[in-house]
């Protein structure tokens, strides 16, 4: 009888009884899983193409860098307008007087500040044709294209002020458009004598207009409310570079010298 060759198997072909062995084989390794049918067998994951990524790279960038100018600027005008502290260098605000230094030139603690981060809308005007006078810090002088825009206005009370003074600075992308928006300025003021003007609140006061010095970049002009115990406005603007400067200081009594010194600092931090 021929014994068979096949493990585990009697002559007759059935199963034998397996031998236990010593020590215990260990189990057989896990079997690899199953490829992924979405993914052919040894191709790597697609990787995006080098410019892809760099171009993510850079709107990330971008947008970091307006969040990070957005938040200076924001610092820069916490910091400004509260009293007693210095403006951010390189900001806006640090171009024009703190309430401290202004106060020091008209000669009276001023401790209220409101501001404007772009023009206002035009002042209601009668004539028409005064608008510009009755709003010189508004959309009827500063016309769109400014870049960068303020306008600061401190007082002695929050109520009734006895003095007050106004900072506005407008910057354009060049000389030229600056020009324009000054020389729009002269023609308005030189233009108009007397104007009744309205303002949002519907409160309408008469006022007299009168320019004591014009040349291509200075206007120094007074204004005087009709009927206010000598309420009178200190104007003067600079053309300066590509900036618009104006200042005005507000009072019963002569603020000349004190406008024309607050305006000289002013121009000096400006191009």
């Amino acid at each position: 009888m021929t014994q068979s060759s096949q493990s585990g198997t009697g002559d007759d072909g059935r199963p034998q009884p397996q031998v236990a062995s010593w020590p215990p084989l260990p189990p057989p390794p896990p079997l690899p899983p199953a490829p992924d049918p979405a993914q052919p067998v040894g191709t790597p994951p697609a990787t995006p193409p080098l410019w892809r990524t760099l171009s993510a790279w850079r709107w990330l960038a971008a947008g970091l860098a307006v969040v990070a100018l957005a938040e200076l600027a924001a610092i820069g005008w916490l910091l400004w307008s509260a009293g007693g502290q210095r403006a951010v260098p390189g900001t806006v605000q640090a171009r024009i007087l703190s309430l401290e230094d202004a106060s020091v030139l008209v000669g009276t603690t001023l401790t209220a500040a409101t501001s404007h981060r772009e023009p206002p809308r035009p002042q209601v005007a009668d004539p028409a044709t005064c608008a510009v006078a009755v709003g010189p810090a508004t959309r009827s002088v500063y016309t769109r294209g400014w870049t960068v825009f303020l306008s600061a206005t401190y007082q002695d009370s929050e109520a009734v002020a006895d003095h007050t003074v106004t900072q506005v600075l407008g910057v354009y992308p060049d000389g030229n458009q600056a020009g324009t928006v000054f020389q729009a300025l002269t023609d308005g003021v030189r233009g108009c004598t007397s104007a009744v003007r309205t303002d949002a609140a519907q409160h309408a006061t008469a006022w007299v207009y009168t320019v004591e010095a014009a040349t291509a970049d200075r206007l120094v002009w007074v204004s005087t409310q009709e009927d206010a115990d000598g309420w009178t406005c200190y104007r003067q603007a600079r053309l300066t570079g590509r900036t618009v400067v104006q200042v005005a200081v507000c009072q019963v009594g002569d603020g000349t010298e004190a406008a024309a010194r607050i305006i000289d600092r002013v121009a000096s931090r400006v191009s």
